[in-house]
């Protein structure tokens, strides 16, 4: 009986410490999303390049949560919680691995536009409007997985629907940026580093939805803004 109890602990810990690895994925993703917004406000070509090369981090951190998990479902079958929240981790962990991948989509797009390229304000300004509360989001999700707040979780939702609209003004911006051919691309990338933030906001609500599967064990989509996606 004691080895049950000593392997079931075992099992707990080990749990434990997958999680706070996970949540460490999110830790990262903020890390990434600051210098993200700091080489879009200031056109920074080589923060962009760290940026590709800092998401081996994230990664390795996706890698490293997937095969802990195996390795714990190999050791001992969990009871139905405990199996809710290693169905979670894996959901948790792949979402942060796709924001990683949706900020080197933006690194890409900073040095496509040069040193100093045509900016119009008012649609960087959108953007970076957008990042900051995309950021926002996956601070709250964190936090919610963390605390198992289903009301926090579920407050994602309206956080994200603020991202999409302001998704939709930078779209109709830059199809009437004017006819400087130049400033027209600079504006087709700004949509498209639109596009990847609002991706990062869909996975920070999809997080939330973990929150409301580990605590309830029923799984519900959170309501999105019904205006059609660009």
């Amino acid at each position: 009986m004691a080895d049950h109890h000593n392997t079931r602990q075992h099992f707990r810990d080990e749990l434990r410490r997958l999680e706070e690895g996970t949540l460490g994925g999110l830790d990262i993703i903020r890390e990434q999303m600051d210098r993200t917004l700091e080489a879009l406000e200031h056109q920074d070509v080589e923060l962009a390049e760290m940026i590709m090369l800092d998401d081996d981090r994230v990664d390795g951190r996706y890698l490293e949560i997937n095969q802990g998990i195996l390795s714990l479902l190999a050791l001992q079958a969990p009871v139905a919680s405990d199996l809710r929240l290693v169905a979670a981790l894996l959901h948790v962990i792949k979402h942060v691995e796709r924001m990683g991948d949706q900020c080197v989509n933006i690194a890409k797009l900073i040095p496509l536009s040069g040193h100093e390229p045509p900016v119009r304000e008012d649609i960087k300004g959108l953007v970076l409007r957008m990042g900051r509360a995309a950021r926002s989001e996956v601070l709250q999700s964190r936090a919610a997985f963390a605390t198992r707040d289903v009301e926090l979780a579920a407050d994602l939702s309206r956080q994200d629907r603020e991202v999409n609209v302001l998704n939709r003004e930078v779209f109709r911006l830059a199809i009437h940026a004017g006819d400087d051919p130049d400033t027209r691309e600079w504006a087709m990338h700004q949509t498209m580093i639109a596009r990847a933030i609002e991706r990062i906001g869909d996975n920070a609500v999809d997080i939330g939805e973990q929150v409301v599967f580990v605590v309830s064990g029923l799984f519900r989509e959170f309501p999105t803004s019904t205006a059609p996606a660009i």
